[in-house]
């Protein structure tokens, strides 16, 4: 019962000045609605990179030419010209590799494309008809590159949704021309859109017959890269060693460390993407915390002035007989009144403040409940931490001493 009613007596204290006790919540607030949105929104810019990532393909291994240290295979010197259309058939038909279902050689390039009025600057990447399996692409309207186009030279493209908003003003672009450099190429199929931004915007993509790509466009011989598909997701670490060693004996290397070319797969570019992401997510949160800080500090100045200002009636309690334990409770049960207020408005702008931003940009929405969970122990952690120098302070008072305080 004597706790219940120091509760309701702090209540009524910090009533009685409401400007000074929202002025001490204020900190408070600022620092755990900061903490609890930047952690949200790393959370959910994780998840969302995660699903573009994903949705590049299931199972997806990726060779490239070059030399960068990753999985079964070292790369330590070559160019960027390593991987030919003969890697990727062979990858296909070798009986030496078993846990790979579907290959799909690619040349990707960033090209100015232009119809009439209008042009712009995208991703063209020459493709086969295993590109549509391997990256699991759906065609909403018209139809996708086929062998025949592939081995016709068919000038033809498919192009992704924000192609068409860019080139085509929305209209229906079937049947109509883009031009690519010198060459006219006829719109066969518009991808479904599958989101994304930036590097990871799957909808700003032309995709044209790889023949067309490598002899009209680029006049080139070689690969960007070759996407593989591995059977399932168990298999992953040993499609990847079976694709890096058989690449290896092709390009007549015997050290894995001398390899020209690199295998990484989706989950490497996830973790790597994540890992980057938490940090920023991290350095930010330590920022904001910084704030808490700021706060704790504004409670205990302010339950400082507190205590000066009630030395009389702290003696007049001290003379009838109340106890430096009893004194030292009533000042930090203010001060816990002050940050938990603060830590649970705090929390509720934090999560109002992801929820907009998700909602604004069509990212998800993520709350994580360790982080609620931790702004609670935080905030009253910090009326315990910076309530008790004050507390004290106010119990250390000797009564005559305070009597006579003016």
């Amino acid at each position: 019962m004597e706790l219940i009613e120091q509760i309701k007596e702090s209540l009524g204290m910090l009533t009685l000045n409401k400007t000074r006790t929202g002025l001490a919540i204020l900190g408070i607030v600022i620092g755990i609605g900061s903490v609890i949105a930047l952690i949200s929104l790393g959370q959910a810019s994780q998840q969302a990179v995660a699903s573009q990532i994903q949705g590049l393909g299931a199972n997806l291994l990726t060779v490239q030419p070059g030399a960068v240290s990753q999985g079964a295979v070292r790369g330590a010197a070559g160019g960027n010209t390593t991987l030919t259309n003969d890697d990727a058939t062979a990858i296909a038909s070798t009986p030496q590799i078993t846990t790979i279902q579907n290959v799909s050689p690619e040349l990707s390039r960033r090209s100015q494309v232009r119809t009439g009025s209008s042009n712009t600057n995208t991703q063209i990447v020459g493709v086969t008809p295993a590109y549509a399996q391997v990256h699991k692409i759906t065609v909403d309207s018209g139809a996708f590159i086929t062998q025949r186009d592939v081995d016709a030279i068919n000038k033809v493209a498919v192009i992704g949704p924000q192609v068409v908003t860019d080139l085509f003003n929305g209209n229906s672009p079937i049947g109509q021309t883009l031009r690519i450099g010198t060459q006219t190429l006829t719109v066969i199929g518009v991808t479904t859109s599958k989101g994304g931004s930036g590097f990871f915007n799957q909808d700003d993509i032309i995709f044209v017959p790889l023949s067309v790509a490598q002899k009209q466009l680029f006049g080139v011989n070689y690969l960007s890269s070759i996407a593989l598909e591995a059977k399932s997701s168990d298999q992953m670490t040993n499609a990847q060693n079976e694709v890096g060693y058989f690449l290896l004996a092709r390009h007549h290397f015997n050290d894995p460390a001398q390899a020209d070319f690199t295998i990484t797969s989706q989950q490497d570019i996830v973790n790597t993407v994540s890992a980057t992401t938490g940090t920023f997510t991290t350095l930010l949160s330590g920022v904001a915390a910084i704030s808490l800080l700021v706060g704790g500090i504004g409670i205990m100045n302010i339950m400082l002035v507190t205590v000066t200002e009630r030395t009389r009636e702290i003696g007049l309690r001290k003379a009838l007989g109340a106890k430096k334990g009893t004194i030292t409770t009533q000042f930090l049960i203010e001060s816990m009144i002050l940050t938990f207020s603060g830590g649970v408005i705090g929390v509720l702008l934090g999560i109002a403040a992801s929820y907009l931003y998700s909602v604004s940009s069509n990212s998800p929405f993520v709350v994580s409940p360790s982080s609620v969970v931790l702004a609670f122990v935080v905030s009253v952690g910090i009326g315990i931490l910076f309530g008790w120098y004050p507390a004290k302070r106010a119990s250390q008072l000797q009564p005559i001493e305070a009597l006579r305080y003016e």
